[in-house]
């Protein structure tokens, strides 16, 4: 087993998640209590971004538009991801000081980096953030740029994480088809088939829509608890209509852009009816994943910003009909499975074991995927 944190920053944009794991690239490590209910994995930490940090991201997602080769760095990317690098540096430094812990205890570190433009079917994707100098700065191995090679090959890049939640399941004992949604700024589900197949795709917009409403017309980062959308009213008929995107009806495996739709699609709205629409349109999209399973799941699984908005969770059970439980309820970490998932692909990706499958990115063949920097 190597002892891996993981590194997230995902396109929400709150700041960056550190998770500490023992894997193998094949199994992970879970500790159990008396009662038999899993415990962490391992240690978390969290590093928020400032408003001015936030502020520079969302400029440098505006500007990657203007990418047309991943080597880019049009406008103020290259101070992005110098930024991104350092406060990733420092959230390390952070946790390990916090857990008593020094470089030499760590084997590895799966480095994400932020995600910029996100255009496989121009095969394009960009997660800025330089890993080399991150692990010249920490003295730690770091995988890092996952993505890439995948979509060079031809895959959506994402999502990365199915692998990771099939072996959780799997040292948690379940048993029959299962669910597992990230509700992230875009929402991603895992569909485990009883036989343990996988088939895991975006299912469409998820906190990032709501986040920009409220900041714009609220100046909050998030709907907390989902309160300002349970006292809207959804507007069904600019539900339906969004809800005929073609991205809907298209066959996994597929994935989206952070910007891939727009919170001004609401704009005419109040900022109470604005904020249950794109809920909603959240959920129905998930919902609409249930074209795609071979096996209805019996059970879903949910973590993510999601995992913690009550009238979200509230429509998920209401439009899946079936049972849906945070992860927290269950010893997983709805805050933190995404940042675990990374240190898990990076032993992955250190063994040379594949990281991405024809049924979750649609790749040709399973492949391995990473940069690897030695400090």
């Amino acid at each position: 087993m190597m002892r891996a944190i993981g590194l997230m920053s995902g396109t929400s944009l709150d700041g960056i998640d550190v998770a500490l794991i023992e894997s193998d690239g094949e199994t992970v490590r879970v500790r159990r209590g008396h009662n038999g209910r899993i415990g962490p994995l391992g240690p978390t930490g969290y590093r928020a971004y400032s408003d001015e940090d936030r502020a520079l991201l969302r400029r440098a997602l505006a500007e990657a538009e203007a990418i047309a080769v991943r080597t880019d760095r049009p406008g103020c990317l290259r101070e992005a991801e110098e930024r991104v690098t350092r406060l990733h540096a420092e959230a390390v430094e952070n946790f390990l000081t916090e857990n008593g812990l020094t470089p030499a205890d760590i084997d590895l570190i799966g480095f994400h980096g932020q995600t910029v433009i996100h255009r496989p079917g121009q095969g394009l994707t960009v997660q800025i953030g330089d890993g080399a100098r991150l692990s010249r700065h920490l003295g730690i191995p770091v995988v890092s740029d996952f993505r890439q090679a995948d979509v060079a090959a031809g895959g959506q890049g994402a999502p990365l994480v199915p692998i990771f939640h099939r072996a959780l399941a799997r040292a948690s004992g379940f048993e029959g088809s299962l669910a597992i949604l990230n509700i992230g700024g875009v929402a991603n589900v895992t569909l485990i088939a009883g036989n343990g197949d996988l088939l895991a795709f975006d299912t469409g917009p998820g906190n990032a829509l709501i986040d920009d409403w409220m900041s714009e017309r609220a100046s909050r980062p998030f709907d907390a608890r989902g309160s300002t959308a349970a006292a809207g009213r959804p507007d069904e008929a600019l539900l339906a209509w969004l809800l005929v995107h073609p991205y809907f009806t298209r066959r996994p495996p597929k994935s989206l852009d952070r910007n891939s739709f727009s919170h001004r699609l609401v704009g005419p709205l109040s900022t109470e009816d604005g904020a249950a629409t794109l809920t909603a349109f959240t959920v129905r999209a998930v919902a609409r994943a249930l074209d795609f399973a071979s096996e209805p799941p019996r059970r879903w699984i949910v973590a993510g910003g999601g995992a913690r908005n009550d009238e979200m969770l509230r429509l998920l059970r209401h439009h899946l009909r079936a049972e849906v439980t945070p992860a927290d309820e269950i010893g997983w970490s709805s805050a933190f499975l995404e940042a675990q998932a990374f240190a898990h692909l990076a032993v992955r990706a250190w063994n040379g074991l594949p990281i991405t499958f024809p049924s979750t990115t649609g790749v040709s063949a399973p492949m391995t995927g990473g940069v690897t920097a030695r400090p």
